[in-house]
């Protein structure tokens, strides 16, 4: 009779190590919940990026407006008969001094 409560007890600490630290233990359980949550946030913002992006390339396919916007911003190009202006701006007399100007 002994023996069996010493095999038991055995058995049963043998199943709580596997609980606590062994393979599917909770401590893995909740690192594995943390992960999903942050793979969750990251498809999310990745979700939203792509729904930009469609609607983007929607636009460019289908509006003038947005592909003048890409012309004038990313390739500084101006239409026919306006006229490009470029303003530089003089240096504060405090940024001059910085720099080591007299």
């Amino acid at each position: 009779m002994r023996w069996l409560v010493v095999a038991l007890l055995a058995l049963l600490g043998l199943l709580q190590y596997r609980l606590w630290v062994g393979d599917g233990s909770l401590a893995q359980l909740h690192t594995l919940k943390f992960q999903i949550a942050e793979y969750q946030v990251e498809l999310e913002r990745l979700r939203a990026r792509n729904q930009a992006l469609i609607a983007e390339v929607e636009s460019l396919k289908n509006g003038l407006e947005a592909i003048e916007e890409r012309a004038r911003f990313d390739l500084g190009m101006i239409q026919d008969g306006e006229m490009f202006l470029q303003v530089i701006e003089k240096p504060s007399p405090a940024a001059a001094h910085r720099r080591g100007a007299p």
